[in-house]
């Protein structure tokens, strides 16, 4: 019979959930939604079993991280159940998801927690208030959208020209170590007749410029050049474009590794493998 590690991340609302052989080989991935996370973490193992075919029987150990663990104190159906501290497990997943060694982890939730992992081990280095939930709060604010994914498409269509202060408006010089379209201001140049589109891109291009040059000035003063990006918010169409844009002008690489999303389960069961 097929020895089976679950590796689940109990979030405020959403639990993301991973299977794992014991062979190390990735059974597959899964996130479910409720109401509670009670519920929101047995709907996850229940869908995760049927989804792949598994049986309880095969389960031999649950490993819980995320907010929502703490409300676990119990075995679950009688199965051995560990759990892992949330900023370990995000250092441990990114990493792994990557195949490196040293790096800057960074999760984009609700909030954006950023982790350091160097020298084999792993730091809680810092966090800050922006991330999703930023995203939706203006979002449904300036243009009555409640969907990150909704407002990221109509970002495709948008023109940051319309939103965003480059350096080019306010000077004529050159700055040696920037570009002249970098940005000065974020949405420092809105005017009347902006389309919804614009401030959706704007709104993308605040919130991951944002991250982004902090998990540039986390880096500061250390060896690391590459920050991994990991979360919901990592699989938005356009946040891969924008970090790109600032890890030029400061020669680090910004990665969003397959499975971005369940980086905090996976990192979670890593030690149980």
């Amino acid at each position: 019979m097929t020895q089976i590690i679950l590796g689940v991340d109990v979030g405020g609302t959403t639990t993301k959930i991973v299977g794992y052989r014991q062979n190390k080989t990735l059974i597959g991935t899964l996130q479910v939604c409720a109401t509670d996370q009670m519920t929101s973490l047995y709907g996850a193992i229940g869908n995760f079993l049927k989804t792949y075919q598994c049986s309880l029987k095969e389960v031999v150990k649950i490993v819980l991280t995320g907010v929502g663990a703490s409300f676990i104190e119990d075995n679950i159906y009688d199965i051995p159940t560990y759990k892992v501290k949330e900023f370990e497990a995000i250092g441990l997943g990114g990493t792994k998801l990557v195949k490196m060694e040293e790096a800057l982890v960074v999760s984009m939730g609700t909030g954006t927690a950023f982790v350091r992992v160097q020298n084999g081990k792993v730091n809680h280095i810092g966090g800050s208030g922006v991330g999703g939930g930023t995203l939706m709060g203006l979002a449904s604010l300036l243009i009555d959208k409640r969907d990150s994914h909704v407002v990221a498409t109509m970002g495709e269509k948008g023109n940051l020209g319309k939103v965003d202060l480059v350096i080019q408006d306010i000077t004529h010089e050159l700055i040696p170590s920037l570009p002249q379209d970098a940005t000065a201001s974020n949405f420092g140049l809105v005017k009347s007749g902006v389309q919804e589109e614009d401030i959706a891109l704007g709104l993308m291009n605040m919130i991951f410029q944002t991250v982004g040059m902090m998990a540039v000035f986390a880096c500061q003063n250390t060896p690391i050049k590459h920050i991994i990006i990991i979360g919901s918010l990592a699989t938005l169409s356009s946040a891969q474009s924008i970090l790109n844009g600032i890890g030029q002008i400061h020669g680090i690489q910004f990665i969003i590794p397959e499975h971005a999303v369940f980086a905090t389960a996976i990192g979670a069961v890593t030690p149980y493998l």
